[in-house]
């Protein structure tokens, strides 16, 4: 087996062993059990499922020839092991790589990335509580773990995960990111912080929020608090510089305008259906009839249309995570240990970002080439979770044979249809917003 598989990334085996020993993963150099062997079987396993300490025994000795006990993998699931793994998995996701789209989109009206916080939530097992926490009651309790990612929309690669606690909320999580001077965040409502806002802002990057209900905000010139439902009932719709918060007074824009009111009805009756114990407000319900976003980007020239094309791309994160669940096997987890799951879950998370970015970028651009067709994330993670002896042949895109090349391009692209595919959507959106700055 090929033994430099992350070399595609820059991570020969030479780095690998250079990461073990400054991890403490490897203390000496006469080990039996390599780092960089060790690594990509582990890897490779973990996508199928939970890697039993008797699994990886089995695949090394068979693709290595190193015979070790499962014991002696047990021993090695150290802490050590866990800053292994993670020193791995920061190398991988710094890894630069092209994109077909970077130098016909990058900069929206100046800004130099756009970021999308998220989590999602998996299930581990019970003895696992008192660790990640989770839903507990009288009768049943359940644990789960959040995992959060960040992920830049221009380059297409994620630049962070954390593996967290279930009752680490994601308003816990929002000042848990490392802004640049031109970053423009799309956040969710869960991410809503006046103070984050602020410290984000004075750090040089800007925010797009869905408006959370409930937030207070006053008029700029009297100070005074603004009914949000009587205004919009009003006047139809806003775009304003307010103040918000009772104690921090900071100053944002709100921008509003009214949905259909199919639309509008859909949303009460999931916010009925979402709510446990009573049923949502008058006011709440009200002002679902409006789309409602509170941005730090003051120009006029960035409209409420642009700003709810640019917001609706944060679903692309969303799909991500589904994919990952969907054929990377987060559901499969075993009655393993804490230090365990942190292995796996990394492992995961170091083989699901080269699969993507390793792999599924270059043939992208390689794909777009020949034939013009986009390739479809899904479908491509689908047909490497079939078929993953496939990795390594795909590593290296300039060895690729044609017959290779055309079984991706018909099993792995988008369908011919009228709607169109995220990757289209995104540069049209980002080319409207420029080509709309530069005639305003």
């Amino acid at each position: 087996m090929n033994s430099e598989f992350f070399n595609v990334e820059g991570l020969s085996r030479v780095e690998i062993e250079v990461l073990a020993f400054e991890s403490g993963f490897c203390k000496r150099r006469s080990g039996k059990i390599e780092a960089p062997d060790f690594l990509i079987h582990f890897c490779l396993e973990s996508l199928k499922g939970t890697v039993s300490y008797n699994d990886i025994a089995a695949k090394m000795q068979v693709k290595t020839g190193i015979n070790a006990s499962r014991q002696a993998y047990h021993q090695r699931m150290n802490d050590e092991c866990v800053v292994f793994f993670e020193k791995i998995l920061a190398r991988v996701m710094a890894s630069k790589h092209p994109s077909e789209d970077t130098d016909e989109i990058s900069g929206l009206n100046g800004f130099r990335r756009i970021l999308i916080q998220d989590s999602t939530v998996i299930r581990l097992p019970l003895r696992l509580f008192e660790m990640f926490s989770g839903v507990k009651n009288a009768h049943k309790a359940v644990c789960n773990a959040r995992i959060q990612g960040i992920y830049d929309l221009l380059s297409k690669q994620f630049i962070k995960f954390s593996i967290d606690p279930y009752s680490w909320n994601d308003l816990s999580a929002a000042s848990d990111i490392i802004v640049e001077p031109g970053d423009l965040l799309l956040r969710d409502r869960g991410y809503f912080s006046v103070p984050i806002i602020r410290e984000l802002k004075l750090k040089g990057a800007d925010m797009i929020f869905r408006y959370k209900h409930k937030t207070a905000i006053y008029d700029m010139g009297s100070g005074a608090e603004i009914n949000l439902s009587a205004y919009l009932t009003q006047f139809g719709s806003a775009d304003m510089m307010v103040l918000i918060s009772a104690k921090e007074k900071y100053k944002v824009r709100i921008v509003a305008k009214p949905v259909k009111e199919e639309i509008a009805n859909q949303r009460r009756m999931k916010a009925k259906k979402e709510s446990n114990s009573k049923n949502p407000s008058k006011e709440l319900l009200a002002l679902m009839s409006w789309t409602i976003f509170i941005v730090t980007v003051k120009t006029e020239k960035f409209t409420f249309e642009m700003i709810l094309k640019l917001y609706g791309l944060r679903w692309r994160i969303e799909n991500i995570f589904k994919t990952w669940k969907s054929h990377f096997s987060f559901s499969k987890i075993h009655n393993v240990s804490e230090r365990q799951l942190r292995v796996l879950l990394t492992a995961r998370l170091a083989m699901i970002t080269f699969i993507y970015q390793g792999l599924f970028k270059p043939l992208s651009m390689e794909i777009r080439k020949i034939s013009n067709q986009r390739l479809s994330l899904m479908k491509f993670t689908r047909y490497i979770r079939k078929n993953i002896e496939l990795i390594f042949k795909l590593a290296d895109i300039r060895k690729q044979s044609e017959k290779t090349l055309q079984a991706i391009i018909r099993y792995c692209t988008y369908d011919l249809r009228k709607r169109i595919n995220f990757e289209t959507q995104l540069e049209q959106i980002i080319l409207e917003i420029n080509n709309g700055q530069r005639l305003a």
